[in-house]
């Protein structure tokens, strides 16, 4: 009798396990080798001793099936809450590339300087302020931000399509999220319906940013520069050649170190591909400048002694 009340007893806790876990796996498990492991299709035997020996059997199939259970539901559970940290700490390895800073002060009493198209001119200091000469203004921000998260984005791809459907959502969010407050608390920004207008812009310069990258990573170097130019650098007449050469070789390479990641290294390693900086490229892009300038500057051999006096 004791040993049919643990049965019972294994049966109701496989229920309320999938019951919690609430999915296809859980169901499966309870309505085929737990429903088969709890007896529900055994014959009952007619022996005393065989029929104790059939209910412990199904006892202990049943705790089988329930630890089973336990950790599938842990582990589908648990799923979301490291796609959510993993995401958090690349988006900020995304949003740390070009940072910049607005007077509270000078947002209050309307004497922060702005650029040709009414944009805030904020104080920034690093790699994309300097040396690539681009403006510290929100709209820089949200299109180098953008550049980041499209690297990694696209490397999602590979992953099964609820997984990378997950990762992407995620990602988004971060950046509308981190968007929103820096228009509330940097700019002065308080209306919300002013807010989710702007919001709706940048997803719709997000999209397009996603089609103008993937076009030029599947058509050359050429067409990704010029998405390039138009969105990171404004599509500036005055824009440096070189700036544009250096972004595209460091996106090539970057994409090219994400995909030698293994896809659980996603978890721990994505954001260290984006730490490579952009600068660096310089390097490669003035190599066959600098290759060029040598052989120019490399005195000109002089002809052997018998060409010379015969030309003579």
């Amino acid at each position: 009798m004791q040993v049919a009340m643990a049965c019972r007893s294994c049966k109701r806790q496989l229920l309320l396990v999938a019951r919690q876990a609430n999915t296809a796996v859980a169901t499966e498990l309870y309505s085929g080798a737990a429903a088969a492991a709890l007896g529900h299709q055994l014959r009952v035997a007619t022996k005393p001793a065989a029929r104790e020996q059939r209910r412990a059997f199904r006892c202990t199939q049943a705790r089988s099936g329930i630890l089973d259970v336990i950790r599938k539901s842990i582990q589908q559970s648990s799923e979301p809450y490291r796609v959510v940290a993993a995401t958090k700490e690349i988006y900020d390895a995304c949003s740390r590339a070009a940072p910049y800073k607005i007077d509270p002060i000078a947002v209050k009493a309307g004497t922060i300087p702005k650029t040709s198209e009414g944009e805030d001119i904020g104080e920034g200091k690093g790699m994309w302020h300097d040396d690539f000469k681009l403006p510290p203004t929100f709209s820089t921000w949200s299109q180098v931000t953008m550049l980041h998260m499209y690297l990694v984005f696209a490397r999602l791809r590979n992953l099964d399509r609820d997984a990378a459907q997950s990762w992407q959502a995620q990602l988004v969010d971060h950046f509308f999220f981190d968007a929103e407050e820096r228009m509330d608390l940097n700019h002065g920004i308080s209306s919300r319906a002013m807010r989710s207008r702007y919001l709706k812009d940048l997803f719709s310069q997000w999209r397009g940013i996603v089609a103008a990258y993937d076009e030029g990573v599947a058509k050359g170097d050429a067409v990704l520069a010029s998405a390039v130019w138009r969105n990171v650098f404004k599509a500036r007449e005055d824009v440096n050649v070189r700036d544009l050469a250096a972004t595209v070789s460091w996106m090539r390479l970057c994409l090219k170190m994400l995909d030698q990641m293994p896809d659980e290294a996603l978890f721990t390693r994505a954001a260290s591909a984006l730490r490579w900086p952009a600068k660096n490229e310089f390097a490669v892009v003035d190599k066959p400048t600098r290759q060029l300038g040598d052989q120019l500057a490399s005195p000109t051999t002089a002809p052997p002694a018998g060409k010379a006096s015969s030309a003579a």
